[in-house]
């Protein structure tokens, strides 16, 4: 049944029942359709005629996939259309409750629109930008009535994501705030309150992230397409940096940046060039037809060949033969990885420092591998087979015939060191020697033998089985048939592998800390929550943990190690680690393994 418009009849504290939405883009068709599919009384406005009937008929195509898939019926269909009425006239939001405004990303246009809005709507209708970037608190200051602006952040495509930040700022009446955030939860949104300034939780710390993607990719450091994959596949990503900027708009994404920088200072948000030169040649992304990558057409996602594809991987070379795998170690990651090149057709030597803990590890991938029987993913014979393949060892002698030796120990140079040594006196000659590093440089590691020719990073992410990812990291000493010999492997054994070169972090780690960093600094700064922040991030940027969630499951220790070491190798201000890291370390709260983080867990 269709809900009647109540909007002589509302308080500044009920939720708003007569919304108007001002641009009919993407965005605000997406919010319209919210909106009207929640029975509200939607008023669409436009100046362009031809935008209002896009999303009038976007509508009818998006309720009209609802009703094929038994999601509305034809009645609730009607009525939802009923509901939305398209207008090119400032004028017909005079009887609106709520004015949400998605208009482009510029100030001067926000005011004026606003300065029309404050002669036109009643004095109780509240005012609300959907800026991610500009200035809340200026926009309600230049108003006429500054206690009922406030900025409503939904998240792209607004049907989809469960997100609405909600931005009061010193001038915001509470009742205007408490009002939206009942129609927020109306809508079935979950509203997160923030303050104002640029880019408010989710855009604060993707802005951050995805400028250093670009910037990495400026510098020519790893292609867009393994940078993209890296982040889909080692952090579990709806989309790669790269091809988020182009679905966002690479114009869209500097405005933000430049608001971000000029609020913060941090060198982190001051926009990689390549962002201004892409938007000053007009290849803002998918609505141009071409930003990072090339298009079929503007506004079309599917992406073509271009002069930037890589060529085919049978084009990289030759490896050298690889029938057998050491793999030193007796920690999960070592256990993980023998077992995914025994699973491949391997034949592994998995060595620790005793029998004891060899046999150990082996015990553990039997374990690992009934699991996978039990769940079907598995049948006992391939179960049988795998663990055949895998010899333990109490000694790296055993690595006299292999063709790959892969280290999986801890994470120390001098550790890693000492055992290159000794695979260089106990390796056969034109053996690959491969080193699981997340951090620490593989040229330090390459330079303790006397083949640093031989010695490649293979950096598997954990739980080394399940995870798709490997990142392939080459010294300026690695030879070409080294480089294609792990390509080679990672494809036998069902990983993706990318390429990117010997520096701290190499893509991922490089890429996920210093937004974990930053996520603790909003903490610290008190501009919000670790709740907030972790729904913010799981519901607004799609992430499967929040930033929180994932500091503790990867241990505050770990990750203080690797903020150091992009710190020390970066030298930029903006990555020294947070404070408020280091005193948890210090305090002994690691995260999940300790029972204490973020959060606190039951200890097992």
């Amino acid at each position: 049944m269709d809900l009647p418009s109540t909007s002589s009849q509302s308080t500044p504290s009920s939720s708003p029942r007569t919304v108007a939405v001002v641009g009919l883009g993407t965005m605000g068709t997406g919010i319209a359709e919210v909106l009207a599919r929640a029975g509200r009384e939607v008023i669409g406005i436009d100046v362009s005629e031809a935008a209002a009937r896009r999303a009038t008929a976007s509508l009818a195509a998006a309720t009209a996939r609802s009703v094929a898939k038994e999601r509305l019926t034809e009645q609730e269909r009607e009525g939802v259309l009923a509901r939305f009425r398209t207008f090119t006239d400032l004028g017909a939001a005079a009887d609106a409750d709520l004015v949400i405004e998605v208009v482009p990303e510029d100030y001067d246009l926000k005011h004026r629109l606003f300065d029309e809005l404050d002669a036109i709507v009643r004095p109780d209708t509240i005012l609300a930008t959907g800026t991610n970037a500009l200035s809340v608190t200026r926009l309600a200051a230049e108003s006429l009535r500054p206690e009922r602006v406030l900025g409503l952040h939904f998240f792209n495509p607004a049907p989809a994501m469960k997100l609405v930040e909600i931005v009061s700022c010193v001038l915001t009446a509470p009742p205007a705030v408490e009002a939206v955030t009942e129609l927020a939860r109306e809508l079935g949104k979950q509203p997160v309150a923030v303050g104002d300034r640029p880019g408010f939780v989710a855009d604060g710390l993707l802005f951050g992230y995805l400028n250093q993607a670009a910037a990495m990719y400026e510098a020519k450091y790893a292609s867009r397409e393994d940078i993209d994959a890296a982040m889909r596949l080692g952090c579990g990503l709806p989309m790669g940096p790269l091809a988020l900027l182009d679905l966002i708009g690479v114009d869209t994404a500097r405005t933000v940046l430049e608001a971000m920088y000029a609020s913060s200072g941090d060198r982190l948000h001051a926009p990689a060039p390549i962002l201004g030169h892409l938007a000053e040649a007009g290849l803002t992304g998918q609505k141009s037809g071409r930003g990072f990558y090339t298009y079929e057409a503007p506004g079309n996602a599917v992406v073509v060949r271009d002069l930037q594809t890589p060529l085919d991987g049978s084009l990289l070379g030759t490896g050298r033969p690889v029938s057998s795998v050491g793999v030193a170690g007796s920690g999960t990651m070592a256990s993980g990885i023998a077992q995914v090149f025994a699973q491949a057709g391997y034949d592994v030597v998995l060595a620790a420092r005793s029998q004891e803990k060899a046999e150990a590890a082996k015990a553990a991938i039997g374990k690992s591998l009934g699991r996978a029987v039990s769940k079907g993913r598995l049948t006992e014979e391939a179960a049988a087979q795998t663990l055949g393949r895998i010899a333990p060892a109490g000694s790296l002698e055993a690595f006299a015939e292999v063709d790959l030796a892969v280290e999986a120990v801890a994470e120390d140079l001098a550790v890693k060191q000492e055992l290159f040594a000794s695979l260089d006196k106990v390796c056969k000659p034109g053996a690959v020697l491969a080193t699981t590093t997340s951090s620490l440089p593989v040229i330090a590691v390459a330079r303790a033998t006397a083949r640093p020719q031989d010695v490649i990073g293979m950096h598997f992410f954990n739980p080394a089985p399940a995870m798709k990812l490997v990142e392939v990291v080459r010294t300026v000493l690695t030879a070409d048939d080294v480089h294609a010999t792990v390509r080679e492997v990672c494809a036998k054994v069902r990983k993706h592998p990318v390429d990117c070169g010997d520096r701290a972090g190499f893509i991922v780690n490089a890429l996920l800390f210093p937004y974990l960093n930053n996520a603790i600094k909003m903490v610290e700064q008190h501009y919000a929550g670790i709740d907030d922040i972790d729904a913010a991030m799981k519901l607004g940027g799609g992430y499967p943990m929040g930033p929180f969630e994932l500091l503790d499951v990867v241990g505050l220790d770990v990750s203080l190690a690797i903020e150091k070491v992009l710190h020390q190798e970066f030298r930029d201000p903006g990555l020294a680690p947070s404070p408020l890291l280091e005193h948890l370390v210090a305090a002994g709260c690691l995260g999940r393994k300790t029972g204490r983080g973020f959060r606190e867990y039951a200890r097992r």
